[in-house]
């Protein structure tokens, strides 16, 4: 179970990136049904930290108060700048004891100087991602996507991509119901990264123009529907062939492909925050019955309905 966290401090840090980590974990979310951690800022060497923006951080507390954490987190930083010994120790330990491990934009560049990052597949922000490949040729570098998450190590790409990072991470170890919550307490929608499953590190990206929020909308509110590209392809005005195309265009994904992961969205909220049989959360999700919801479960999240909803249900059996 993810609780406690620290937030590497290392001097060059990017404020921005920095601050998302701070976001996502160091804010106390109970009232509202969301999750607190034990979160606690860490750094080589206590007292002032630089920023890339010149000015300085106060941080009190050194690395050893990472020595335990359920996670430890890499933001952005200046990409040339040495890597601190103990550092290097603490990620190397902490990713052989299973730690999470989760760096935002150049934050990988650490991860890679630690070597953590050979015969993986990672990712940064799109700047950096020739230079990352070139540095480190042992590193599957892919440059288009918001994060990758290979074992236990997540690389999130340029700056907001890393709050699809931590949400991920969070929708990971604690279900969608509690991502859900810090989503809309740091008012960013929950399912741009995808509604990323629990355990693939591609995102099938949100829709990018207004060009289809109409008939996604509509899709949504019909779920438990047998969904057809004709039937959808009618309710925007466009032959089949041409509506399959610009969906696939707009939102990075096929329509059925975007269906099933809504659905299995649907899917996981109603087996967190309800009681109802699998068939009736298979029929209200659309997949029809509990064995076909039970293939698209083990097929994309590497689980089953029943071990998930026994992971992330909160209501009392």
């Amino acid at each position: 179970m993810l609780q406690k966290v620290a937030l590497l401090a290392i001097p060059g840090v990017a404020p921005f990136e920095f601050g998302v980590v701070c976001e996502a974990f160091g804010i106390d979310r109970t009232d509202h049904g969301g999750p607190k951690f034990d979160f606690t800022i860490v750094t080589a060497e206590p007292g002032p930290v630089r920023t890339s923006l010149g000015y300085e951080m106060m941080i009190a507390d050194g690395l050893d108060k990472a020595a335990d954490a359920d996670l430890i987190a890499v933001p952005a930083h200046e990409i040339d700048a040495d890597v601190h010994p103990d550092v290097v120790r603490l990620l190397q330990e902490a990713a052989a004891r299973g730690a999470w491990i989760l760096s935002i934009c150049s934050g990988a560049f650490t991860l890679a100087k630690a070597g953590l990052l050979s015969g993986r597949r990672a990712t940064t922000h799109w700047m950096h991602a020739d230079r990352l490949a070139r540095d480190f040729p042992d590193i599957d570098v892919d440059p288009d996507v918001l994060f990758v998450e290979d074992g236990n190590i997540i690389t999130g790409a340029g700056t907001a991509s890393g709050i699809d990072a931590c949400l991920h991470l969070i929708r990971i170890e604690l279900g969608a119901s509690a991502a859900n919550v810090v989503a809309r307490r740091m008012v960013v929608p929950p399912q741009r990264s995808g509604g990323q499953s629990q355990y693939i590190a591609t995102p099938i990206p949100e829709c990018r123009s207004d060009s289809f929020a109409e008939v996604t909308a509509w899709m949504l509110e019909n779920l438990d529907q047998e969904l057809t590209v004709d039937e959808l392809a009618r309710k925007a005005l466009m032959s089949p062939r041409t509506f399959a195309r610009r969906f696939k265009a707009d939102t990075g994904a096929t329509p059925g492909a975007w269906l099933n992961r809504q659905r299995l969205l649907r899917a996981q909220q109603l087996l967190e925050e309800s009681s109802l049989a699998l068939d009736t959360v298979a029929a209200e999700s659309g997949f029809g019955t509990a064995a076909v919801m039970r293939h698209h479960f083990s097929k994309t999240l590497s689980t089953t309905p029943a071990a998930y909803r026994r992971a992330f249900c909160r209501v009392p059996a």
